[in-house]
């Protein structure tokens, strides 16, 4: 009797794990107006949409004529970018990657950074799951990392063989192009700037799962992670910029706000230690997350600026 009590222990512990991992999926990965960004009051101040760059940057935006440009990614979804052209860019583009939850045209601030001050084109892409691009998960960057590729190809076609290209993101953005940095790039990549990245997405998962929900990584992270491999094709684990970032060969700007407890201000040293390539890193201080710009944008977009203009020509 004592046997079968324990497989039915077993079976209700392994269910329940389960339906974690589903769940967490729901609240986490899968396509979903992120609801708990705005109602957990700890994350509402830390958001970008809580930084007067987000009204700044929608009123450029609005102002501006961008082109609607699509590719299809290796799956087969259908990957919407909005396209600005600069009479002075000379082949130069910036192609800038949002957050989670986010989409292209809310990277207003800094595309007008690239247009305005630097002349640059700029590209802001929708990324899968989100905005007009289609999918129905958020990839946290991995699978992102193979969409950029083909943006990189995209704006090399579009401009000829003498493009120079940068990549920036913020935050899941930032580690999006982290996780690009990783790949063989073409020489067309001049430098990448990276604000508020996350080292992994298991490290960044299990740290939220504690903060949010005072709960241990295992088993839950680990479950939810069987899911999203199931479902959405990546394992947490090997969705690391921090193992990218040890293959890089192209200039990066790391920057973070020395507040920032969203993605913990402790995973900018990690990233920046673990690069091998040119590197520089810009901390801002009291900035939380995703407000590096908005706490500092002089400092921002001088430090932006000198970093981009000593690599691309």
């Amino acid at each position: 009797m004592w046997l079968v009590d324990i497989i039915a222990v077993i079976i209700i512990i392994a269910g329940a794990v389960t339906y974690a991992g589903f769940f967490f999926y729901g609240i986490a990965i899968k396509r979903a107006p992120k609801k708990f960004l705005s109602e957990t009051s700890d994350l509402k101040v830390e958001t970008p949409v809580a930084g007067a760059s987000w009204g700044e940057g929608q009123e450029w935006v609005s102002r501006q004529n961008f082109r609607n440009v699509d590719i299809l990614s290796h799956e087969g979804l259908k990957l919407r970018g909005y396209l600005l052209t600069s009479e002075r860019a000379a082949g130069r583009t910036a192609i800038i990657a949002h957050g989670y939850s986010g989409k292209g045209k809310d990277m207003g601030a800094c595309a007008k950074l690239y247009y305005e001050n630097l002349g640059f084109n700029v590209l802001i892409p929708d990324a899968r799951g989100h905005g007009e691009s289609a999918g129905n998960y958020i990839g946290f960057g991995w699978p992102e990392r193979h969409d950029y590729l083909q943006w990189i190809q995209y704006v090399i076609e579009e401009t000829g063989p003498d493009a120079q290209i940068v990549l920036h993101g913020v935050s899941m953005g930032g580690a999006t192009v982290l996780m690009t940095s990783g790949e063989a790039l073409p020489p067309q990549v001049k430098a990448i700037v990276s604000d508020c990245a996350y080292t992994s997405v298991k490290e960044q998962l299990s740290y939220q799962l504690r903060r949010m929900y005072r709960l241990p990584s295992f088993p839950f992270v680990h479950s939810a992670s069987l899911v999203t491999r199931l479902k959405a094709g990546y394992f947490f684990g090997e969705a690391s910029a921090l193992k990218q970032v040890r293959k890089a060969k192209v200039p990066i700007l790391f920057i973070h706000g020395d507040t920032d407890t969203f993605v913990p201000y402790t995973m900018l040293d990690k990233l920046f230690e673990a690069c091998p390539s040119p590197k520089e890193k810009f901390i801002v201080p009291q900035a939380g997350h995703g407000l590096a710009y908005d706490t500092d944008k002089a400092g921002y977009v001088s430090k932006v600026s000198s970093f981009v203009v000593r690599y691309v020509v």
